[in-house]
């Protein structure tokens, strides 16, 4: 199959997925991850009508960055764990930071895009499985409050949801009680009424369960592997 009928595919499955859960299609974007993808490949998608796509790596996209300028109307939406001292690069390069996992990192992101005169949207990554090897902040530590607590002073930032990565299993069945928590937290924030937060996305699902987080109620799902198949191993 080339690369735009693995798109169909995947748009028909992102629709079957929200028949099911009885909602609307259109809620619900598709973000192509590109990460180790080269720039004719991912010429194939916008071709194929991607327009909204996701980077691993602030090094890497800048080196495809050039490459890909003429595609008018896409979004490059930085996905990956972001260092405090790449935030400069990614705020040059992204128009979204969709891994924001600490309030060190928050308030760094929102000094660079004062200076450069942006107003970023920013998802905050809840590391919702507690693994001790992935980012995100915990859905009920200090940390999370401490982030929700400084929206109001980041102004230059569009604090617009939450993004997650549950633990890794080949049934997607697995997946759901962790994305069934993500959309309580996410209701439950949302019914505070918090000042400067408004989320209304909600970023989870990947390739191997993205049909389970769509009916959990996610708004965004990150689609790679399902799209461009499986990334070469590292060195090859």
């Amino acid at each position: 199959m080339s690369i735009a009928e693995h798109i169909r595919d995947v748009e028909e499955r992102i629709a079957g997925a929200a028949f099911r859960a009885g909602r609307n299609p259109r809620e619900i974007s598709l973000i192509a991850v590109t990460k180790t993808v080269p720039p004719d490949r991912i010429r194939e998608a916008y071709d194929a009508g991607v327009r909204l796509f996701g980077e691993n790596r602030v090094q890497e996209f800048a080196t495809k960055a050039q490459a890909l300028a003429d595609l008018k109307g896409t979004e490059w939406h930085m996905i990956g764990h972001l260092q405090s001292n790449k935030a400069r690069a990614a705020t040059e390069l992204f128009h979204a930071v969709d891994s924001v996992d600490s309030l060190r990192l928050l308030e760094r992101l929102n000094n660079v895009a004062k200076e450069l005169g942006k107003r970023i949207p920013v998802l905050i990554e809840i590391n919702i499985g507690g693994e001790q090897a992935k980012s995100g902040v915990g859905p009920d530590s200090s940390e999370f409050e401490r982030m929700l607590a400084a929206s109001p002073s980041c102004e230059h930032l569009q604090i617009h949801g939450l993004m997650t990565v549950p633990p890794y299993n080949d049934d997607p069945e697995q997946s759901r009680p962790y994305f069934r928590r993500m959309g309580a937290l996410r209701d439950e924030i949302s019914s505070r009424k918090l000042p400067a937060v408004q989320l209304v996305t909600l970023s989870m699902g990947m390739s191997h369960d993205f049909e389970v987080a769509i009916e959990e109620g996610s708004t965004c799902v990150r689609v790679g592997t399902a799209i461009f198949g499986v990334r070469p191993k590292a060195g090859t």
